[in-house]
């Protein structure tokens, strides 16, 4: 697999730290707490929650942002 069909690859780049302040906002609502760098202690329920909760959002955000609410 080359490095830019990695699925830890951003499509923005320049998005990383508000992405890294949106997965510590979710984790904090869903009461999960995650450490700055490896959270490789998580549960696979808690890692699962915080990464649905976070498409949940980013869904609803733009289903908002294009009905011009």
């Amino acid at each position: 697999m080359n490095e830019s069909s990695s699925s830890n690859q951003m499509a923005v780049p320049q998005a990383k730290e508000a992405m890294n302040r949106f997965k510590q906002e979710v984790a904090s609502e869903l009461g999960v707490n995650l450490k700055q760098g490896y959270n490789g202690d998580l549960t696979s329920a808690q890692a699962g929650s915080i990464g649905g909760e976070m498409v949940k959002k980013m869904i609803q955000r733009q289903e908002e942002q294009m009905s011009g609410k």
